[in-house]
């Protein structure tokens, strides 16, 4: 079996939080993975500080998970709502209700307009991807809105509904994200105030990930992000000190990367990314990466194989499914280290 090739068993879906299964969220299990020796080892999340060293940085994503599902009147759709754009329209992504969650809706058109809960209606401008995004526009403010009338987005693998609270990270403080950066979700204020009695530091970074493709597994689309001049340089101090830099999602890869100079150096940078990791672009800053577990025809798993190397992605997911480890923003979590 390759990482590219294994098929999920369905009782590895989290069907729900850790809280639920009586756990909290700092105590779901992590897979770490050494590249160096293409070796792995069973650990739960508690156990971070005791895997890191004083003067590795954590890059951490702050953005925060909209409630970004609205149904539309009648019960038929759910919108979901992705990424704002530049001129104030939105990526929306129009699904069919089911007994479990949504699917995809293929009848959409440019033009359409759907009533949604609350009185507000959301037309479609033009296609954006193929048979999934629109450009679209709603006659009210969304942000408003979506706090008011909106949900968390929630594909069929969770049972039920749960409160947003359940999809918001401790390092969320700017809401923009349609789904949650789930990598960070083991984190608590307990957890952070360890690792930084133990010399761990923390560079945040900031980017707004949109709708996932759980269905077609579409690459990423461009994306808001910021790295401040603060965030840039204790990264950059670090690498000089010989501290380790570990992103904390791909989100936060993504964000990270963008502004990473062929030097190696990162510059402050905003504005919108594209950027896709690949081994043939490789990384120039990131040397480990914590991260949940990912579907095989996943768009990040050309970034897991850039990040780990093929032998190491193998193995570990080998050893996930073995093991019994759980998928999904509700999951487990796998710590790739150099």
């Amino acid at each position: 079996m390759t990482a590219l090739e294994f098929t999920l068993p369905a009782e590895l879906e989290a069907h729900e939080p850790p809280e639920a299964r009586g756990l909290s969220r700092d105590r779901v299990r992590l897979l770490v993975g050494h590249r160096s020796s293409d070796t792995v080892r069973h650990h739960r999340f508690t156990d971070l500080p005791g895997l890191l060293a004083p003067g590795d940085v954590l890059v951490v994503n702050t953005s925060a998970t909209l409630p970004a599902a609205v149904g539309v009147t009648g019960g038929e759709l759910t919108v979901h709502f992705s990424t704002e754009q530049p001129d104030g329209s939105w990526l929306v992504e129009p699904r069919r209700n089911t007994a479990k969650a949504t699917e995809p809706f293929g009848d959409a058109a440019a033009g359409d307009s759907y009533p949604l809960v609350g009185g507000a209606t959301v037309t479609l401008r033009e296609p954006y991807s193929a048979g999934r995004l629109w450009i679209a526009t709603l006659d009210t403010a969304v942000r408003p809105y979506l706090d008011a009338f909106g949900a968390p987005i929630r594909y069929s693998y969770v049972h039920r509904r749960w409160p947003l609270s359940y999809y918001r990270t401790v390092f969320g403080t700017t809401p923009g994200s349609a789904e949650m950066p789930s990598a960070s979700r083991p984190f608590t204020d307990r957890m952070v105030s360890r690792l930084v009695s133990a010399g761990i530091q923390f560079a945040p970074v900031l980017l707004h990930t949109g709708v996932a493709s759980p269905e077609a597994h579409e690459r990423p689309y461009p994306e808001p992000f910021a790295v401040s001049a603060h965030s840039a340089r204790v990264v950059n101090q670090a690498r000089a000190a010989g501290g380790r830099i570990i992103a904390i999602g791909t989100t936060a890869v993504r964000a990270l990367e963008t502004a990473a100079g062929a030097d190696g150096l990162v510059h402050p940078a905003n504005g919108w990314t594209d950027l896709i990791v690949t081994p043939g672009r490789g990384v120039r800053v990131t040397d480990g990466l914590l991260t949940g577990f990912h579907e095989a025809q996943a768009s990040h798993v050309d970034m897991l194989t850039t990040i780990a190397g093929p032998r190491l992605l193998d193995h570990t997911y080998t050893e996930a499914i073995s093991a019994g480890y759980l998928w999904h923003e509700f999951g487990d979590v796998n710590l790739i280290l150099p």
